[in-house]
């Protein structure tokens, strides 16, 4: 009897012996569940930390991260600078209402603008529209609170201008984008990309001498005489606040 005892031992202490690798897995299995992955995952960070990024990595992140706070200040800056404009030109007092652009449609985004002010605040049809950099249109339809402004793009604006000093005459045609073309009326004119360009003394719906544009491309071969793009020195799409003259 005892001998059998001591067999049956035996027989359960090798079994054990046996069966440990087995034991092993099902304890493994048992601590990560557990511990839902998290030692798997301290593993596996220990093991690959000859691999991790080196200096050079990180000085490339605090650069790109330089960068990034270099481009928000830009950002606050430029934001700064168009609320101070914009409070500088509704204080100003002149022969001029100050109106708030207040919508922009997207079919028409080089056409037309919506005014805050209209007749009740002594806005007429066809008052020019200036803001910061110069002339932007005429105002072409007004309502007791609102005016609609005919920028110089539009494909139905002509206004006559003029190269400063008065070498060359020509009149303004807008064609649907950002850069309207001047079709100049002489033949032989001499212009050159960077000539400013004002409204001419001869306009009957704009005043004189106000800046235009900034001649950009010259065509000379144009005919009947010589054409030019013109880039407007105040920007349409990002003006907040205007005056009607």
């Amino acid at each position: 009897m005892a001998l059998g005892n001591n067999l049956k031992r035996l027989l359960n202490l090798r079994l054990l012996l046996a069966s440990w690798p087995w034991l092993l897995v099902i304890t493994a299995f048992a601590l990560l569940r557990l511990s839902k992955g998290a030692l798997l995952l301290d593993l596996y960070a220990q093991a690959s930390r000859p691999f991790w990024p080196g200096s050079a990595q990180r000085e490339w992140l605090q650069k790109a991260q330089r960068l990034e706070d270099q481009q928000r200040l830009a950002l606050l800056e430029a934001q700064l600078s168009n609320q101070q404009l914009d409070l500088s030109l509704r204080q100003q007092q002149g022969p001029w209402v100050t109106a708030a652009v207040i919508s922009r449609t997207m079919q028409g985004w080089w056409q037309d603008l919506l005014l805050g002010a209209g007749a009740l605040q002594g806005i007429r049809p066809g008052a020019a529209v200036t803001a910061p950099g110069g002339l932007l249109g005429r105002i072409s339809s007004v309502t007791p609170s609102t005016a609609r402004v005919l920028l110089l793009t539009d494909p139905s604006s002509r206004v006559a201008v003029e190269l400063q000093g008065n070498r060359g005459k020509g009149l303004l045609v807008g064609d649907g984008t950002s850069r309207p073309r001047l079709e100049f009326l002489e033949k032989d004119v001499e212009v050159l990309p960077g000539d400013v360009v004002i409204t001419s003394a001869a306009s009957t719906v704009v005043p004189a001498n106000l800046i235009v544009g900034v001649v950009q491309q010259v065509n000379l071969d144009a005919l009947p005489a010589p054409e030019a793009l013109l880039q407007l020195t105040a920007p349409a799409g990002a003006v907040d606040w205007v005056r009607v003259r």
